[in-house]
C-alpha cells in the first residue's frame, strides 16, 4: 500500500491519487490538514530528503509568515507547520518520493 502525504486541495495530491485509483494500487491519504505525522513518518521522509528541499516556498504560509526574511530549522518548522511541505509526498515500505511522478508510482506498483 502506497501512503500520500499531501491536503485533498492539492492538484498534485490528486494527481496521485487518481493515477493509483486508475492502476487499482491501494492508497492511504494522510490529509496534513486533519492529521500531524508521527515522528516515525518525518524520520523516514528526512532520511531521503534534506529538510531545506521540502519546504514549499511558493506556499501560503510560507509568504503569510514571512519565512523569506527569517533564519530558521527547517525541520523544525516543517514539524510545526506540516503545510509548508511539497505535497503530494508518496511513501512505500522505507521509500518516499517528493511529488507526483508517473514512472515511481509505475515502479513500485510492478512489485
Amino acid at each position: 500500500m502506497i501512503q500520500i502525504i499531501g491536503t485533498k486541495k492539492c492538484k498534485e495530491t490528486n494527481k496521485a491519487i487518481r493515477a493509483l485509483k486508475e492502476r487499482g494500487i491501494e492508497y492511504q491519504l494522510v490529509d496534513l490538514n486533519e492529521r500531524e505525522l508521527s515522528d516515525g513518518e518525518w524520520n523516514n521522509i528526512f532520511q531521503h530528503y534534506n529538510p531545506e528541499s521540502l519546504i514549499d516556498t511558493t506556499s501560503k504560509i510560507f509568504k503569510k509568515k514571512g519565512f523569506s526574511y527569517m533564519v530558521y530549522d527547517a525541520e523544525v518548522e516543517l514539524k510545526e507547520n506540516p503545510l509548508l511541505l511539497i505535497t503530494p509526498i508518496l511513501r512505500e515500505k522505507g521509500k518516499v518520493q517528493k511529488g507526483f511522478d508517473l514512472n515511481i508510482i509505475n515502479e513500485w506498483s510492478k512489485k
